[in-house]
């Protein structure tokens, strides 16, 4: 990068650092498919933390289990609307859906009844379903958005399920080893940050504890490197390599719920936190457990992403440094757009389709793609629009908004021209209104006047 840039993002996490006195804190940025910045400030060990250094990265470890649930769904083992007792029969919460566990939206209590589980040693399974018995919902299942780790613990037990394998191993053989993250593990493995707490009315410092968390693990266990943390960035963005579909994973950046329904700052999907800033669209995941917090961000419209790792309990501002990384790069080195070049191949069928069709009255326009997909926008530029991906023959799949998963079809006539478009039953004509008997309800004889009467 630039030395400009670089130069603005260090110093953006040598301010955070040094007025929030985080111990230590490395970060990076990450453009489309590639590490293009690391950074680090403070001290591990007395010496400044490298790209291999491992701090804990609390609940961003829910957005690894919720790809381990996708890739069950992908697979058939289960559908999202499955309820939880259908794989994981006899809890008290067997009602709950795993969408709903995915996107905390169950209802279930937001932490494990009994000790503080993030500083006490964990218990099995067995224990934690014993504790939800009585009182473990807090709303009603579906009804409103409710922070749940409990729900991500659960979800490690449905995955151990299925697989016939704890949840670790499943993570270690299916994205660990796939994506290869070689310094994402349970347990700390050198080089590694201790976690601190700052004393808020002095410079000193309070060793923090680690304990395994066993059966509320998959809320927020495992460690990371900086360079881990930016693979898996771009995973979240997309670059998916063949852990997941990147259709799948932009299935889960969607938001499912918002918990805040006042501005609509900030929503969650299955498995990933959803923030509006400064105009952006930014997905990834936050985490904190006692000593360290860590955030991971992308823009997936730019492919720009930021990672940032810190070992202290609070006052960092690691949401607004991962956006802050992101902001700076995009406004010191904004992404060129790719250079236009024609198409390689257009079939003849789908080139004759684009240009104007008419929704009514209303205008609109019919554009060929790379790869046979088609684009359908108002010609006003105001209004449902959406891409189009071929499904064979003369039938598409909206991919965009409104029209997300719903059918294009093309009807031709006897000699093979089309004749009109129905998108969900709506009916697209070349004239407004025009092939009268393709019209529900048909079309006034007497057509278009100058005036009423």
């Amino acid at each position: 990068m630039l030395h400009t840039t670089e130069n603005a993002l260090l110093r953006r996490i040598a301010v955070e650092q040094a007025e929030s006195r985080a111990p230590s804190l490395v970060a990076a940025v990450v453009r489309g498919h590639e590490l293009v910045w690391t950074g680090a400030r403070g001290k591990v060990d007395g010496s400044t933390p490298t790209t291999e250094t491992q701090y804990r990265i609390g609940s961003i470890t829910k957005s690894f289990v919720a790809a381990l649930v996708m890739r069950l769904r992908d697979e058939g083992r289960l559908d999202l609307n499955d309820p939880l007792d259908k794989h994981v029969p006899g809890t008290a919460i067997g009602a709950v859906t795993i969408a709903q566990l995915l996107a905390h939206t169950s209802g279930l209590t937001s932490e494990s009844p009994g000790t503080w589980w993030e500083r006490a040693e964990g218990a099995d399974f067995a224990a934690l379903d014993k504790s939800l018995a009585t009182d473990a919902l807090r709303h009603r299942p579906g009804a409103k958005f409710h922070y749940s780790n409990v729900g991500y613990g659960v979800l490690g037990e449905l995955v151990a399920r299925l697989r016939g394998a704890s949840w670790l191993e499943v993570l270690e053989a299916e994205i660990l080893k796939p994506l290869e993250l070689n310094r994402t593990t349970p347990h700390p493995i050198a080089p590694a940050a201790t976690g601190w707490a700052v004393h808020p009315y002095a410079d000193v410092l309070l060793h923090e504890p680690t304990p395994d968390a066993v059966a509320m693990a998959p809320a927020g266990q495992l460690w990371c490197s900086v360079l881990d943390l930016a693979r898996w960035n771009r995973f979240v963005g997309g670059d998916t390599g063949d852990v997941l579909s990147p259709d799948t994973v932009a299935e889960m950046r969607e938001p499912a719920h918002i918990d805040d329904d006042a501005t609509w700052a900030s929503g969650y999907g299955l498995g990933l936190q959803v923030l509006k800033v400064g105009g952006r669209r930014l997905v990834g995941h936050g985490g904190s457990m006692p000593g360290f917090l860590a955030m991971n961000l992308v823009d997936p419209k730019t492919g720009t992403g930021g990672v940032i790792m810190a070992n202290s309990t609070g006052g960092v501002n690691i949401g607004g440094v991962a956006a802050d990384l992101i902001e700076l790069t995009e406004q010191h080195e904004p992404v060129l757009p790719a250079e236009w070049e024609p198409l390689v191949e257009a079939d003849p069928a789908l080139l004759a389709l684009t240009g104007q069709w008419h929704w009514g009255p209303t205008p609109y326009v019919l554009k060929l793609l790379p790869d046979g997909w088609l684009s359908l926008v108002p010609v006003s530029g105001r209004g449902r629009q959406s891409r189009f991906r071929p499904e064979g023959g003369d039938t598409f799949t909206g991919l965009d908004g409104y029209y997300s998963g719903e059918t294009l079809r093309v009807h031709r006539d006897g000699s093979g021209s089309a004749t009109h478009l129905d998108l969900a039953t709506f009916v697209f004509t070349r004239e407004p209104y025009g092939v009268s008997e393709s019209i529900p309800g048909g079309v006034d004889e007497q057509g278009w006047r100058t005036r009423e009467g």
